[in-house]
């Protein structure tokens, strides 16, 4: 039997420990520094408190130290991380390979990081002879490669994507944020180059594409995919989205838990829950309710059409009819859709703009806009990007987690005994002192009693009575009393199996002295042509490539002046995404023969170009800068 992970961003405490309670098994979540989301970060105190409450439910909590690192920082990230050790955080995500030196010192598992460019057996073997427990796999993989890698390497857990925002660069290899704008991709600071306007023109100057997103994809959805991904191989299914709100993780975690637990429902022998606990919803969660531009499932089964949003980088959400006619002042709308006071809309205009605003009243069947658009047209699809209605449900407390077990009592005249079993363990506490027997029959006030347990993390299926017991008379203060301890002894007791596991599952594995030293790998073949791929920052990283038989000068593209450099056109992009395939003119597979005459360039308003090349054999589209 597997274990199946469903993995939450938590912007900050209180996130996180909102997915534990929707039901996420794990959440990673930002330090103060060195993680991929530079505006995401959190004191070590608060992770202590995250964890301390995920662990209740046996749900993990990874760190992100997942950016390069420079010389001058090692200090701090080197204390960051034994910090992160002595508060008992479950798993380190890492981009930058100096920081493997600091694996032993912490004792805690490794995860690389999707910023590692994971995309291939290679790849993922090599990680493995590391000592990496984890490898988050690009986004980009489809089930037959995710399998592909799973067969070749099954000792080795694997984490995918499945909701949330996309890069249209392979993670780890985009350097267009840093080049345009010195915002380093790699150190957390992206500036989502891929969300901006651009021309598309040819070789002599044609316009093919004016001013559109040309590098902007829909947001991913796998959550009816699931179960195809655990057969892949997949244990740990990852939304997207740690600079997202709270709203937005209880509604996409409640949706993908109960996805999960259907099919451990219909796969006991096959698949499990990582986490405890049984989750309580309140309300009905619709991923179509919660941010979004669209959704695709990407490559999970090879390439397709309509996965890129060039209309527009940000959220539409879901569609809700369409105008039906329009006064002065107000509109109404065909269909079935329910509207209140405070909804935002959103439509495209006749110049494939996205206008939104928001409804200020509603009167039966009309809308009264803060401000009517002035590209309102009758027959013009609407969508909503904010439903107030959805919105104030999620406001309060939307879901309760509690774990179940079961109690026995057991009464005589010269004491009581308590018996608490939950799904790890059984535990008892006693009481010696003399009862007598009652007037009346006690079990309706003993179970009443008993079934009360507060604000703990248990809640009682069921109380069982040893012959006899609801004979005697035990005062309710003495119930209570013996309710407390149990339930003290139960919390000792899985803290301790807790404990065990840990120390299990942190020991460190010995590398594959073989493969440990043996040359690194071109994992692709631009690795060969542009070494800063490595993305190597510091002297760790470097004397961890030297050993590995790297020859190349792998400094990081971040620290490189490439104006003295003899890379004239540096590689800034490697996308699976292909624009050529988008908008029909791939011949290969179908699509018709161009007659703009190549390279393509991406122009910015300000003329900056970026030229663009297909490479047809491996279905890659690369992205070059013009320095």
């Amino acid at each position: 039997m597997r274990k199946l992970e469903l993995l939450a961003p938590a912007k900050n405490l209180q996130i996180g420990i909102a997915a534990i309670e929707h039901g996420a098994d794990a959440v990673y979540i930002g330090a103060d520094g060195f993680g991929a989301r530079q505006a995401a970060g959190n004191s070590v105190e608060d992770i202590r408190q995250l964890c301390e409450y995920a662990h209740r439910f046996d749900a993990k909590v990874y760190v992100t130290v997942n950016t390069i690192v420079y010389d001058q920082e090692w200090a701090a990230v080197k204390e960051l991380m034994a910090r992160l050790a002595s508060i008992h955080v479950d798993g380190i995500l890492i981009q930058d390979m100096g920081l493997l030196e600091l694996k032993n010192q912490t004792g805690l598992p490794f995860h690389a990081s999707t910023q590692c460019d994971v995309r291939s057996v290679e790849k993922v073997r090599w990680l493995k002879s590391l000592g990496f427990q984890r490898a988050v796999l690009a986004r980009e993989l489809s089930l037959t490669e995710i399998r592909k890698i799973h067969e070749a390497v099954p000792d080795i857990q694997l984490e995918v994507f499945v909701h949330g925002a996309l890069c249209v660069s392979y993670s780890g290899v985009c350097y267009a944020s840093q080049k345009a704008f010195g915002r380093s991709a790699n150190r957390g600071n992206c500036a989502q180059f891929c969300r901006l306007k651009f021309d598309l023109v040819d070789s002599e100057g044609t316009v093919i594409e004016k001013q559109r997103y040309m590098l902007s994809l829909k947001d991913l959805c796998l959550a009816s995919h699931l179960e195809e991904l655990a057969d892949a191989g997949a244990s740990s299914f990852k939304i997207e989205g740690r600079l997202k709100d709270a709203d937005y993780v209880k509604n996409v975690v409640s949706a993908y838990s109960r996805e999960l637990d259907q099919l451990v429902k219909r796969r006991p022998e096959d698949y499990c829950r990582s986490s405890r606990g049984r989750v309580a919803w309140s309300f009905q969660p619709d991923l179509q309710k919660t941010f979004n531009r669209g959704f695709t499932t990407y490559f999970l089964n090879g390439r397709q059409e309509g996965i890129s949003a060039m209309d527009t980088p940000k959220v539409t959400g879901e569609y809700v009819g369409v105008v039906k006619e329009v006064h002065r002042g107000s509109f109404s709308v065909a269909g079935t859709t329910s509207f209140v006071n405070g909804d935002g809309l959103c439509f495209f205009n006749e110049g494939h703009e996205l206008e939104g605003f928001r409804v200020n009243r509603v009167e039966n069947n009309w809308l009264f806009p803060q401000r009517m658009p002035a590209g309102l047209r009758k027959g013009i699809r609407l969508y909503r990007n904010h439903d107030e209605a959805f919105r104030k449900i999620l406001e309060g407390q939307t879901a309760e987690r509690k774990i179940p077990l079961q109690l026995k009592l057991s009464v005589t005249d010269r004491g009581a005994r308590l018996e608490a079993t939950d799904d790890r363990c059984s535990v008892e506490t006693t009481l010696e002192m003399t009862f007598e027997k009652a007037r009346n029959n006690q079990r309706e006030n003993m179970n009443r009693q008993l079934t009360k347990l507060g604000n703990t993390s248990y809640t009682c299926q069921q109380v069982a009575f040893a012959e006899g017991t609801t004979d005697y008379f035990v005062p309710n203060s003495l119930l209570s009393t013996l309710k407390r301890k149990v339930i003290d002894e139960l919390e000792t007791a899985s803290k301790a199996g807790r404990t065990q596991s840990r120390a299990v599952q942190t020991a460190v594995p010995v590398p594959d002295k073989s493969s440990t030293e043996s040359p690194a790998f071109n994992w692709q073949p631009e690795y060969g042509h542009f070494p800063y791929l490595y993305n190597i920052s510091n002297r760790h990283a470097r004397d961890f490539y030297s050993r590995q038989g790297l020859k190349a000068d792998g400094t990081a593209f971040e620290l490189r002046n490439l104006s003295t450099q003899s890379v004239s056109q540096p590689l800034i992009m490697q996308c699976r995404y292909c624009i050529r395939y988008a908008l029909g003119f791939c011949v290969k597979r179908g699509g018709k023969r161009p007659t703009w005459k190549e390279p393509l360039s991406l122009v910015l308003p300000d003329g900056r170009k970026f030229k663009l090349e297909f490479n047809c054999r491996v279905c890659q589209m690369n992205i070059y800068a013009e320095n």
